[in-house]
């Protein structure tokens, strides 16, 4: 019987490959880079570019390097963890929640039509 290599790690184990996962979905996203490219980029199928991004810890790390240098070239899995990107950096800025103030009687006036 075979087994998943998900059950053969620790559940911070599993976390951790999830968080990976997020990362460099998060990356290929904010560079906007359809996950297909990114898979043909790296010479993967769709479906192991998929459950790379899902944290399946049954990818080899050698995917995951080619992936990472398919969506972002010269990058080090380091960059990816510490989220240093300036792509990234311009999404989590899209992402941010702006307070939004009400208007005063002179704009809901002029607004009025």
């Amino acid at each position: 019987m075979k087994a998943s290599a998900a059950a053969a790690l620790s559940p911070a184990r599993a976390a951790e490959a999830i968080l990976l996962g997020h990362a460099i979905s998060r990356l290929r996203l904010a560079r906007n880079i359809k996950q297909d490219t990114a898979a043909v980029r790296a010479g993967l199928s769709r479906n192991t570019a998929y459950r790379l991004e899902k944290g399946d810890p049954g990818i080899a790390i050698g995917h995951l390097l080619r992936y990472l240098e398919a969506i972002a070239p010269g990058k080090s899995l380091v960059d990816l963890l510490t989220e240093n990107d300036p792509a990234l950096l311009s999404l989590q800025e899209k992402e941010r929640k702006h307070r939004v103030r009400d208007l005063s009687a002179q704009e809901l006036k002029e607004l009025d039509f």
